[in-house]
């Protein structure tokens, strides 16, 4: 790898900053000053120190967001903030992505990674990893609206696999439900589009859960951290 692609990843500054911090001798490999851009270095056995800080590299990271309602789950829009938007300089320059996607008025947990491996077994059918959300419905969800969701759902374009309905609560007076609904898929609208098969509208929809990854209940909408060791192990594991 290059030197100076390592020092922007290990979010030191920008290409052109760079440049002028290896000018300024504030960068050591191996012990030696170095100031060329161009210097190949093995990241995994070099010593690179910036401003006498051992720096270390992170070929991939993995964030947990709890996302807000009215943001895209993009990299890039031209009407509407991104996720990318609510990270920090650091974490945007890992050039991460999120992992599928949440409708801009559903909110809850988004994994964001720049692991392509990781995000493609997330989103392959071949895994059939579960994604469990919380959603609160305007009408009142019935056992046969259990039942139907465990057949699989007839939509237009598409047949849903067999979901899991929980009907949490119900309020008759104010004509609304509760439920929890776990799907092996995640295909546009589809848990509001189910809902609406049976009758009843999705009025909010959260997701909770997708495969071993569950949402920090401690993270407020907006905010974001790293997946801990065990989070990331049990998430890799899943799809070994």
């Amino acid at each position: 790898m290059r030197l100076d692609k390592f020092l922007v990843a290990c979010a030191v500054g920008s290409r052109t900053e760079v440049k002028n911090m290896l000018k300024a001798g504030r960068v050591t490999v191996n012990g030696k000053k170095e100031k060329s851009a161009k210097l190949q270095i093995d990241e995994k056995i070099d010593e690179i120190r910036f401003d006498g800080q051992v720096l270390e590299y992170e070929e991939f990271v993995y964030y947990m967001m709890n996302k807000p309602q009215g943001v895209i789950s993009a990299t890039e829009d031209p009407k509407h903030r991104t996720v990318l938007d609510l990270l920090d300089d650091l974490a945007r320059s890992k050039e991460v992505f999120p992992v599928g996607r949440l409708d801009i008025d559903t909110h809850g947990l988004l994994l964001l990674t720049n692991d392509g491996k990781l995000a493609h077994a997330l989103l392959s059918p071949k895994h059939h990893v579960d994604k469990t959300y919380l959603a609160q419905v305007k009408g009142i969800m019935a056992q046969e609206d259990v039942e139907i969701f465990a057949k699989g759902i007839p939509l237009k374009d598409f047949t849903c696999q067999p979901a899991r309905l929980e009907i949490l609560y119900t309020d008759a007076e104010k004509n609304q439900s509760q439920i929890c609904v776990t799907i092996a898929e995640g295909k546009f609208h589809q848990v509001k589009r189910m809902v609406a098969y049976c009758g009843k509208e999705v009025v909010d929809l959260q997701r909770l859960a997708m495969g071993t990854l569950i949402l920090d209940e401690n993270l407020q909408r907006g905010e974001w951290r790293r997946l801990t060791e065990e989070e990331l192990e049990a998430l890799l594991a899943s799809i070994a």
